[in-house]
């Protein structure tokens, strides 16, 4: 492609040389992955600054530099405001704007993020799409699934996976949307079709400033759908209109709003609502009329999740009967609320729950059908927002019979610090082991028919981090060896 072509979106910048008749073979923002005729983007990091590798990109053959500061250097540079707009911007330039080409929706909120990607993948698969997901488990692209480092990667890796879509013949894609990729820019340059908003409780405050700065990151997405109209490619906002922040998060975008809710006056609502132990059912009430849904899906916050995907579902031309029959059919998502069957009598259940508002979530939908007592097992991680510490245990306290107060992902703080700061104003209700797998081990050998046990926190995660470094550990296995164990001394 000719630098000439890749700068266009890009309308002011300098030069130390000519640079018109350059051509480039590829965009990368690490040095070591700089191929023969690259252009190398210096992207200022929290540990790193890319302007510092400069002359490694130009050993490997790079055929230009964009920076943000002058280099002294006698090669190729072009110098720009903003490295990491700069390189979203040319990454869609040089991948063809690939979000242009496919139908693109964005969720973003605290909670339920996943889940909507995952109910959204079920729809629009069973109306014949080719679809991919993008998300904090994984990205599925056409049925082939990859690792994911964030839940929304760096903006050039997204163009570079947007791109294989359109090659693997995707036209829908399906992603969350974090608040810390919306804050560093990593989705400019995305051309998103429905953006969904989900809730917004406290999370993140060791990154964002307040509540009010995690609310302005949020709200980016929605202006981000842009001005216009286009009545050959509408653009739709899909926002929780029972969240306090719907008014702010409506005002924020010049597209249509399509609200959903239980409580407050909302375009698409839940009616009839019956939760059980074996899932929900509820009246789906929309604008293109009403359906009843039956779902495996348990808990009053996989009403919300389904309401939510209905409203994207319905703004994206997908037909009432085959949402319902997606929600029928669904088998959720794996560790939300994914019980460990070893033929024990009683439960126990495996959730991601790991800000207040969804521990408290998923421990009252426990309540609505447990008969005996409910242990919750749960923990914080490491060098995160210590201010919600005290407030996760409050909720383990309030809403489980007994909580059982454990690490997780003590990254580089010391765990017992961490279990102090959720405890130390508390006087009963709980017990403290630091070793996850002892705690869970005391929460299923103490239990008995009836119960329920919750491991929360961790959900699919298949690793915990002590003092820096991984160790392999999955709730769910660890659990299903433990009954196993449990089962066996029974025999």
């Amino acid at each position: 492609m000719k630098i000439t072509k890749l700068l266009e979106s890009i309308p002011y910048y300098k030069t130390n040389q000519k640079i018109d008749e350059l051509e480039i073979n590829g965009v990368s923002m690490d040095s070591r992955s700089v191929g023969l005729g690259d252009v190398f983007v210096c992207i200022i990091g929290n540990e790193s600054d890319g302007h510092d590798f400069a002359l490694a990109a130009i050993d490997q053959g790079a055929a230009l530099i964009i920076a943000q500061r002058e280099l002294d250097i006698d090669f190729p540079v072009v110098t720009v405001n903003d490295t990491t707009k700069a390189l979203a911007m040319i990454a869609s330039t040089f991948y063809n704007y690939p979000t242009r080409q496919v139908h693109t929706i964005g969720v973003t909120g605290t909670n339920g993020k996943t889940t909507i990607t995952y109910l959204l993948d079920e729809i629009f698969t069973l109306n014949k799409h080719t679809t991919a997901t993008i998300g904090t488990i994984q990205m599925n692209i056409a049925g082939t699934t990859y690792p994911v480092k964030n839940t929304t990667p760096d903006s050039l890796s997204l163009q570079q996976s947007f791109k294989q879509m359109v090659n693997s013949g995707v036209d829908t894609a399906i992603m969350e949307v974090s608040s810390h990729a919306l804050d560093q820019g990593r989705v400019y340059g995305c051309d998103f079709d429905v953006a969904i908003f989900t809730n917004l409780t406290q999370d993140h405050l060791d990154y964002h400033e307040n509540m009010d700065d995690y609310l302005r990151a949020k709200s980016l997405l929605f202006a981000q759908l842009g001005n216009g109209y286009n009545v050959e490619r509408n653009k739709f906002a899909v926002i929780n209109q029972d969240s306090p922040f719907a008014h702010k998060l409506i005002r924020s975008t010049a597209q249509p709003a399509l609200t959903y809710g239980i409580h407050a006056d909302a375009d698409i609502s839940a009616k009839q609502i019956k939760l059980h132990e074996k899932g929900s059912s509820f009246i789906l009430s929309t604008p293109e009329g009403d359906i009843p849904i039956e779902s495996p899906l348990m808990g009053m916050f996989s009403v919300y999740n389904m309401l939510a995907s209905a409203g994207a579902a319905l703004a994206s031309g997908i037909s009432l009967s085959t949402i319902q029959q997606a929600f029928k059919q669904t088998k959720g998502v794996r560790g939300r609320f994914e019980p460990v069957l070893e033929g024990q009598p009683f439960g126990v259940v495996v959730d991601y729950a790991h800000t207040p508002d969804s521990l408290e979530n998923v421990l009252k939908t426990m309540s609505e059908f447990c008969e005996g007592s409910i242990r919750v097992v749960v923990g914080c991680g490491g060098d995160r927002d210590r201010t919600k510490r005290p407030l996760m245990a409050d909720v383990a306290v309030k809403y489980a019979d007994q909580a059982i107060f454990t690490s997780d992902n003590p990254r580089t703080e010391d765990p017992e610090v961490i279990l102090q700061d959720m405890t130390s104003h508390l006087e009963k209700g709980f017990i403290v082991e630091e070793n996850r797998k002892k705690a869970i081990e005391y929460a299923i050998s103490n239990s008995v028919h009836g119960d329920m046990v919750l491991i929360a926190g961790k959900g699919h995660e298949t690793y915990q981090e002590i003092h820096g470094v991984r160790h392999d550990f999955d709730d769910r296995e660890v659990a299903r060896d433990i009954l196993l164990k449990v089962k066996g001394s029974q025999m």
